[in-house]
């Protein structure tokens, strides 16, 4: 018997808010490269940087929500849902490559200093701190189960420490001279950019190679299920991340034959999800052979075979 179990795919976020975040993100980037550009800003540039990179974040969630939505259809019999993961490690490796750039350039500038007023980047940097507070909050109004989402809050949450440093140069600068205090602080945005870039990267990452669930150990969830009552044996035990909010499992079970196998599969599935929160579930149920109760049904079990506790106390 199979037992199969669709899950409620729960909404993609408020685009509303996510556009309008993006709005106030754009707006002010441009503004921001202007002026690093005129008071040759190395910090300034990093964060207009770093901006750029949330304004992709965003339009890339929307694009990805609206995809994910699609109904699973044709060849792609999963949907659309890992379209998030897809936006997520691209966003991930663009800010990797900019903390790149952006450590090469504030080396070169801390050996050969340049001119910098600290007027214009204390200005921008106060107002920065202002406009990704405004942004944060537009973003976090929206569905944070997304993978893109999240990365777009943690991009911004970054930007607030990165206007920090920059204000905190341009002060720097304008009570001593001290230019190099410029691309310190843009040193200090690029380790930012390094560590929320890797973090997306990972995450999306756990995705595409199928990973458990943070927090989920398969093995244990396998003697889990093995000990409930009428279960013989759990084998063929899969469960892997379908997107950044979804997960899926799988596994073939055998039932002791005084049990009803409809009775053990709706049992097995409301343990799973009300305690591992997964609702994708996919159970092949069949009776265990009479005599042993626990006879292997499946050739070649792929992974660890389960066994109920009773049947090990019989072995032994």
């Amino acid at each position: 018997m199979n037992a199969h179990q669709h899950p409620h795919r729960p909404g993609t976020g408020d685009q509303r808010w996510l556009l309008t975040a993006l709005v106030v993100v754009v707006v002010f980037m441009a503004g921001e490269l202007v002026a690093g550009l005129l008071a040759h800003s190395l910090a300034l540039l990093a964060d207009a940087g770093h901006m750029l990179t949330d304004a992709a974040a965003l339009l890339l969630a929307v694009v990805a929500a609206r995809l994910a939505r699609r109904p699973a259809q044709g060849a792609y019999t999963f949907g659309l849902a890992r379209v998030d993961a897809l936006s997520g490690q691209a966003n991930g490796i663009t800010l990797l490559l900019l903390a790149v750039w952006f450590t090469v350039e504030g080396v070169r500038h801390l050996v050969h200093p340049s001119a910098v007023h600290g007027g214009v980047v204390t200005g921008v940097a106060l107002a920065g701190l202002c406009v990704n507070a405004l942004a944060t909050w537009l973003a976090a109004r929206a569905d944070r189960s997304s993978l893109n989402v999240r990365g777009v809050v943690a991009h911004l949450v970054t930007d607030v420490w990165a206007f920090a440093a920059t204000l905190a140069a341009g002060v720097i600068i304008l009570a001593t001279g001290w230019t190099r205090a410029d691309p310190i602080a843009s040193l200090l945005v690029a380790a930012l950019m390094a560590w929320t870039g890797g973090r997306l990267v990972r995450a999306a990452g756990r995705i595409f190679l199928e990973a458990a669930p943070h927090g989920l150990d398969p093995q244990a969830l396998g003697a889990e299920l093995a000990a409930i009552d009428g279960v013989a044996q759990v084998h063929d035990l899969h469960v892997w991340v379908m997107g950044a909010s979804d997960a899926a499992m799988s596994a073939h079970v055998l039932v002791q034959p005084a049990f009803d196998c409809h009775d053990v599969a709706d049992a097995l599935r409301a343990r799973i999800t009300e305690a591992h929160g997964i609702d994708h579930i996919t159970l092949q149920v069949d009776h265990a052979d009479q005599t042993t109760h626990d006879a292997d049904n499946c050739i070649d079990a792929h992974g660890t075979v389960h066994v109920a506790p009773i049947a090990q106390a019989d072995r032994g």
